[in-house]
């Protein structure tokens, strides 16, 4: 611990957004830097506890404590190495992760958390402006040939670690360009998509194989997959959104936000849509269905497409501003957050459900909404009742479902692969990871349904282990 008194004498500075009138023009990251000199202070906060909460908080158990002594002391270049050795790119999780290290901080007792995730994008930059981060190709092949279908984070840290271990690893992804959700479902204002490629051009040059536009299951057969390769990871993610079944859901003007989201992300990358085809904001009355982390990227893809309004509604209950007394520190707080977004303008609206869509020639024009209200049975599960006489519409020009993500994608590669599917209709593995085909793994969103992208690193780094495991034997 560089300053035993960091804690007391440094407040939490965070860098903050770029002004309002200024990014919702563009599409650049929205978020700012703090200079070297407050970035070391806020990383002489952190305490270096006897136990790191922080760490038991962080899914790829990152090393925080001795990071941020090696930021504090200056040290680009083992403080670079220290969070590496737990996270294939954490200069994505930097930007984008919602920072359950922070949440169980010890100093979150009192709200003041160390800058974790602020610190570690900026440590990330500084050790790639000062050459530090390098491609370092294993020494010795194995002679084994792993096939990862996917290169979303689950797929990608896979890939590497599998990689660094020796094998060939060879990455199929379906559409036109590495990054699965990473490029073209989260928004390039929260994650610029040349950081994607800057680590692939490493990933390319340590001897990883990318075949973009490879539909396995489809253009490659099952037969050929498991001929060709002698492990297979599965790392499609849980891309099977979550429908409205409400009368109106075939009126155009109610999309699913993924498909919202994927258009802009392409057109930011210089790619052409049809006119016919495109889905866009522009002077439109847009709602929001969900109050997740898509939904409010739905909010800020509206707000820089020029939207009239933007509304965005949660089935379930306004959350509290501070922790309640059965969600105490170190988990994870069940509280009200606001994104840059959000700030952007957006009005947020809870207790809602969506009764039916109203059109005009097949066009959507409104929206039919009620108030609902929980309640618990006398079995303790929860119950939603309509409130009487709440029931109101609304003009809607454009709707947009972010509802979350129901299971993978069953129709295709996994239906081809014969792989058994549990309860919640996820790819059903054991405790290495392995499914009921031989050979064949699957790891992240697709075997334990949508959840985080660290969470998805994680599932990456553990596959990689049991596949590396089993190549061995």
């Amino acid at each position: 611990m560089g300053d035993p008194k960091g804690f007391m004498t440094v407040g939490r500075i965070e860098a903050g957004y770029r002004p309002k009138e200024e990014r919702i023009f563009d599409y650049g990251e929205v978020e700012q830097t703090l200079n070297e000199k407050d970035r070391k202070l806020q990383a002489s906060r952190c305490m270096d506890c006897g136990i790191p909460f922080c760490h038991w908080g962080c899914p790829v158990g990152s090393k925080i404590p001795e990071w941020q002594d090696a930021v504090y002391r200056g040290n680009k270049a083992e403080a670079y190495y220290i969070l590496h050795s737990t996270n294939s790119f954490p200069e994505i999780t930097g930007r984008i992760c919602p920072a359950p290290c922070e949440k169980s901080c010890v100093l979150a007792i009192h709200d003041e958390a160390v800058t974790i995730r602020e610190n570690e994008c900026a440590t990330v930059e500084q050790a790639f402006d000062a050459g530090i981060v390098v491609a370092n190709p294993p020494l010795t092949r194995t002679g084994k040939k792993v096939a990862v279908i996917g290169s979303g984070p689950a797929g990608l840290s896979a890939a590497d670690l599998l990689n660094r271990a020796g094998h060939s690893v060879t990455v199929f992804e379906k559409n036109d360009a590495i990054g699965g959700l990473l490029r073209y479902g989260i928004p390039d204002f929260k994650l610029n998509k040349r950081i994607i490629d800057r680590r692939l051009a490493l990933f390319v040059d340590e001897g990883i194989d990318f075949k973009t536009n490879a539909n396995v299951g489809v253009d490659i057969s099952k037969e050929q997959l498991l001929k060709d390769f002698d492990a297979v990871v599965l790392a499609i993610g849980a891309e099977q959104p979550r429908n409205l079944e409400v009368e109106g859901r075939d009126l155009k003007g109610v999309y699913y936000a993924m498909d919202f989201l994927t258009q802009q992300n392409k057109v930011v990358a210089g790619q052409e849509i049809k006119a016919n085809e495109r889905i866009l904001a522009e002077g439109k009355n847009v709602l929001v269905i969900g109050g997740g982390d898509t939904g409010s990227d739905c909010v800020g893809t509206s707000i820089r497409q020029k939207a009239s309004s933007v509304t965005q509604i949660e089935i379930l209950p306004k959350p509290s501003e501070k922790r309640d007394n059965n969600n105490p520190w170190p988990y994870w707080p069940n509280t009200l957050r606001t994104s840059s977004s959000h700030l952007e303008g957006c009005n947020r609206r809870w207790s809602l459900n969506t009764k039916r869509f109203i059109g005009e020639n097949g066009v959507l024009k409104q929206a039919e909404i009620v108030q609902v209200e929980w309640t618990k049975d006398d079995a303790g599960r929860w119950k939603m009742t309509e409130v009487e006489g709440t029931t109101e519409i609304v003009d809607v020009d454009l709707a947009l479902l972010s509802m979350g993500f129901t299971q993978p994608v069953h129709n295709g590669l996994l239906d081809s692969l014969g792989v058994e599917y549990d309860p919640r209709g996820n790819v059903k593995v054991d405790e290495q990871k392995q499914t009921s085909v031989d050979k064949v793994f699957a790891a992240g969103d697709i075997e334990r349904g949508a959840s985080l992208v660290v969470h998805a690193i994680q599932a990456g780094k553990v596959v990689a282990e049991n596949v590396d495991a089993f190549l061995r034997k």
